[in-house]
Formats: C-alpha cells, sequence, structure tokens
C-alpha cells in the first residue's frame, strides 16, 4: 500500500513538475525568437519594459503604419517603450521576402530603428509560441489574428495589457494613451 501511494505521489510530483515548466515556459520573455539577421534572440533583454509587439508586412494596405510605429518609438523609448516587429505572411502573402528582403524595406522606405525579428506565423497550427502567449486560448486576449499590425501591448511586468487590431492606427488617441498608462505604471 505503501508503495502505491509512493507511485501515486511521484506521478503527482512530475505532474506538478511539468505544469510548472509549461507556466515557466509561457513568460514572454523566455521564448526563442530570432532577429531580423537570424541571430538567436528573446524579449529578455526587454524586461521591465513596455512592449509593442506587431505583426507586420511590407506589401499590405497597412504597411504606412510602419510611420506610425517608428514615431512611437522615438517618441516614448527613452521612457522604456519597445515597438517590436514581427514579420507574417499569412495575410495575402503580403510578406514574401526574406529577412534581408524586409529589413532593408524597412529601413529604407520607413527608417525603422526599433527591433525586427525574423518572419513567424501568428495563426494555425504551426503558430509560434510567442503568439501562443498573446493570442492562445489563456491570454486575456485570446483569439486568431485577423489582419496584419495586429498589436499587443505588454506592461512592464510581462502582462498583456491590451490588443489594437490592424484598423486602430499606431498614433491613435486610444494607443498613445494605453501606452502612456502602462509607461507611467512601476
Amino acid at each position: 500500500m505503501k508503495l502505491k501511494n509512493l507511485f501515486r505521489l511521484g506521478i503527482m510530483s512530475a505532474s506538478i513538475a511539468i505544469t510548472l515548466s509549461a507556466v515557466a515556459a509561457d513568460s514572454i520573455y523566455e521564448i526563442p525568437l530570432k532577429d531580423i539577421d537570424g541571430k538567436d534572440a528573446s524579449l529578455k533583454i526587454y524586461k521591465g519594459d513596455v512592449l509593442l509587439v506587431v505583426n507586420v508586412a511590407s506589401h499590405c494596405g497597412f504597411t504606412p503604419q510602419y510611420a506610425g510605429l517608428e514615431a512611437l518609438y522615438k517618441k516614448y523609448s527613452a521612457q522604456g517603450l519597445v515597438v517590436c516587429g514581427f514579420p507574417c505572411n499569412q495575410f495575402g502573402g503580403q510578406e514574401p521576402g526574406t529577412s534581408a528582403d524586409i529589413k532593408e524595406f524597412c529601413t529604407s522606405k520607413y527608417n525603422v530603428t526599433f527591433p525586427m525579428f525574423d518572419k513567424l506565423e501568428v495563426n494555425g497550427k504551426d503558430r509560434h509560441p510567442l503568439y501562443t502567449v498573446l493570442a492562445g486560448t489563456n491570454s486575456p486576449f485570446a483569439g486568431n489574428i485577423k489582419w496584419n499590425f495586429t498589436k499587443f501591448l505588454i506592461g512592464r511586468d510581462g502582462k498583456i495589457l491590451n490588443r489594437f487590431g490592424s484598423m486602430t492606427k499606431p498614433d491613435s488617441e486610444e494607443v498613445t494613451k494605453a501606452i502612456e498608462a502602462a509607461l507611467a505604471a512601476k
């Protein structure tokens, strides 16, 4: 009888350990990423900053939002805002290029200086783990990404504060007020 209980306890302990490691893996800062140059990266270096995570595309009707994203980054970066661009080709094939093509486009056309990352998928069976955290079932803003330039605001503590659709421009009052509130929170 004692052996059975020890066995059950062992299974329960293993189950708890697996659950705890899954929770730890969900930390937005621990998710493995690649930057636009293909180098290993994560959001860990931005821990304590406010993040605006955006799925971007170079050939989209919303592509001019790059200018607004860059303006936000320049305006608020000294206060701790980091805009993070994640190219995605899932919507109308509007980001077909290589990372080098994307980088060239963003810097030459929009003078983007905020961090850009490697192309990833935001929906479906190949959804990147970052977007599983941002939009998956356990997110406070769960639901598939509907189009390019969906924006997630992440607080200094790594918690998801808000989600803005493609139609909401980066320089809208709604976005800027949310960013200012997140920057003011300690």
